[in-house]
């Protein structure tokens, strides 16, 4: 197989992209694999398999797990220092800053994009609101920060030969940001681990990280709004203490729990509730492969992972309202909804299916840039130089000045 570098942004934790890096490793186990910062847990290093990232000089740089997203503006320079010559293709896997690395000509560049830079691109004015950052001098700082990794993010794509989207959403912004096309293939999810169970309970479930974009807030709000329904939260993060404080009796915010209780809740629920505007939405396809429908924000990758009035439905706006009326609604359809095509459907999302997809396109990708390598005109230095001694002899046109007038 051909030499493959791997690039993927830091490795913090086990996650949705780690767990594409953890396909492409297996895809590509010869690879070697490049990162900005590497700061997983022992444990969360397992899915490496033993393979030792080359990092940058942020890894060298004071208070990198504390402070590593604030090293965001020097990131771009550290993913340009490495050198990757010896290396025939390159993968890298991008949400931020991975696919700026800087390639030769005989060097096919492949990215799979989880998304653009979300922050510096159409999030930009949430992520400021989020942070109590709409005004004075941080805010103007914060803002020429983003403007440049704006110019950046457009600039490097150029270096890309072929872009991969996670989902049909993502490919659109991709052409919004970039300008370029984008093949889809979709994550992979891990449907084994999520068994089905067609005996539900009488309880709703909200799984995600408690942080502002995945609108928890506005799931609890709804279920507010409906008392006699009860809504278990799984999940911790920064919102937790504000959910906590203000959480109606008919809403359990359970925290983190592992793998085995989470998966008990997740099968035995009506429905998987999900309010975010995601990329793609993990969650929801293991929601499903419980044999769990669906009750999404009908925007983003959700508009691809579930099948409306089979495997879920969807609420037009993000306000507990619409939440609320899109729960009456499944309560009385819900004997409408197959169970069994909803695992089915699920099951579309294997990981076997995400490396074969993968592999087929890097190497159809590799044989047109290898056919259009060969085809470069070959010139010899010689015949691109004219031979002085035998250059014709051209007579100077009278001057003209800018009147048309002639000098004579």
């Amino acid at each position: 197989m051909k030499n493959v570098a791997l690039i993927h942004e830091w490795l913090t934790t086990y996650a949705g992209s780690e767990r594409v890096v953890e396909q492409m490793l297996l895809q590509y186990p010869e690879s070697d694999l490049y990162a900005v910062a590497n700061i997983l847990s022992d444990k969360d290093r397992e899915f490496l398999r033993g393979k030792e990232p080359t990092t940058s000089f942020i890894q060298k740089l004071p208070f990198l797990k504390k402070f590593l997203r604030h090293y965001l503006p020097l990131m771009p320079m550290a993913v340009e220092q490495w050198d990757l010559s010896a290396y025939d293709v390159i993968l890298s896997s991008n949400h931020a800053v991975a696919k700026g690395v800087i390639c030769g000509p005989d060097q096919l560049h492949v990215s799979y994009v989880h998304t653009p830079i979300r922050y510096a691109w159409e999030f930009q004015a949430q992520y400021l609101r989020e942070s109590k950052l709409t005004w004075g001098v941080r805010s103007m700082l914060t803002r020429m920060i983003l403007h440049y990794m704006r110019i950046w993010d457009n600039v490097s794509s150029t270096r890309v030969d072929a872009f991969v989207a996670n989902s049909q959403f993502i490919a659109n912004r991709i052409q919004k940001c970039y300008g370029r096309t984008a093949e889809v293939i979709y994550p992979p999810v891990d449907v084994d681990a999520f068994a089905p169970n067609y005996n539900k309970e009488d309880y709703y479930i909200a799984a995600s990280r408690l942080v502002p974009y995945k609108r928890v807030d506005l799931i609890v709000e709804a279920f507010r709004l409906m008392p006699d329904r009860k809504l278990l939260v799984v999940g911790d993060g920064p919102m937790f203490k504000t959910l906590k404080a203000n959480c109606p009796d008919n809403v359990e915010l359970l925290g983190y729990l592992p793998h085995e209780k989470m998966l008990r809740l997740m099968q035995g629920a009506k429905a998987f509730v999900f309010a975010a505007e995601e990329d793609f939405g993990i969650t929801s396809v293991e929601a499903q492969a419980c044999a769990t429908p669906v009750i999404a924000y009908g925007r983003g990758g959700s508009l691809e992972t579930v099948v409306e009035g089979v495997t879920g439905c969807f609420f037009e706006e993000q306000v507990p309202e619409s939440v609320a009326a899109a729960v009456d609604a499944f309560e009385q359809q819900q004997s409408q909804f197959d169970l069994q095509a909803t695992r089915k459907h699920a099951e579309g999302f294997r990981p076997e299916r995400f490396r074969a997809e993968l592999a087929e396109f890097i190497d159809s990708e590799w044989r047109k840039f290898v056919q259009h390598r060969r085809r470069r005109p070959k010139r010899s230095i010689t015949s691109s130089v004219p031979d002085p001694l035998n250059c014709p002899v051209v007579k100077s046109p009278d001057l003209v000045n800018f009147a048309g007038v002639s000098s004579k």
